[in-house]
């Protein structure tokens, strides 16, 4: 016997939402809030995830204005930086990706530190004034928070902070949100991953769901 399920791929995304809408408990989130958390939410296919999620005051308006005015998107891994949706972009805004760069096997063994948290150091020259997007590596997010402690390193316009896993994770979000360096969203905890980074900045770079 043939399956029977849902072929309308509209339908499936309006069910979808309005599933996550019913069963998610989204009263503290702000408006502009509420419509990244329930895509992270359905990236992972996780009601109960918006109990992790946090973002600090303004964070939306603040990473939506700085993609509006052309800021690059700073990836820690691959899986972030090709899930973002490109034609969302409000200004052809750069995608950047260091982790494959020849140079950083070297500068990791130099600094006695991951790959990922040593392909950080080439973003120095686009970091004013970008997007973090953390899904991957809790190396990447705590050499990050090392580096804005110079007060002479660039500051970044907002950081998505979300790396995943059981070492690091849920230590470097906590860093991250004990003292923002600047306007940030982060998912507490063990959760996290590359999908659900993605989800928030597609959501971010798009005012509508």
């Amino acid at each position: 016997m043939p399956y029977a399920y849902e072929t309308d791929g509209a339908a499936i995304y309006r069910q979808s939402f309005a599933t996550i809408r019913a069963e998610a408990d989204l009263a503290r989130f702000t408006p502009e809030e509420e419509s990244v958390a329930v895509r992270m939410i359905h990236a992972l296919g996780l009601v109960g995830l918006e109990q992790h999620i946090v973002f600090t005051p303004f964070m939306v308006s603040e990473a939506r204005l700085a993609l509006a005015q052309g800021a690059p998107i700073l990836c820690d891994a691959r899986m972030v930086s090709e899930g973002i949706t490109r034609p969302r972009l409000p200004a052809n805004n750069r995608i950047i990706c260091t982790l494959q760069d020849e140079t950083v096997p070297d500068l990791a063994r130099q600094m006695g530190n991951t790959r990922s948290a040593a392909a950080l150091e080439l973003w120095r020259p686009h970091l004013a004034g970008a997007i973090v997007a953390i899904g991957n590596a809790p190396t990447a997010l705590f050499h990050l928070l090392n580096m804005l402690e110079d007060p002479a390193c660039p500051r970044p316009a907002a950081i998505i902070g979300c790396p995943v896993g059981f070492v690091g994770a849920t230590e470097s979000k906590a860093a991250l949100m004990a003292a923002p360096p600047c306007p940030a969203l982060s998912v507490l905890g063990r959760l996290g991953g590359s999908a659900v980074t993605v989800a928030a900045i597609n959501a971010i770079a798009s005012a509508v769901e």
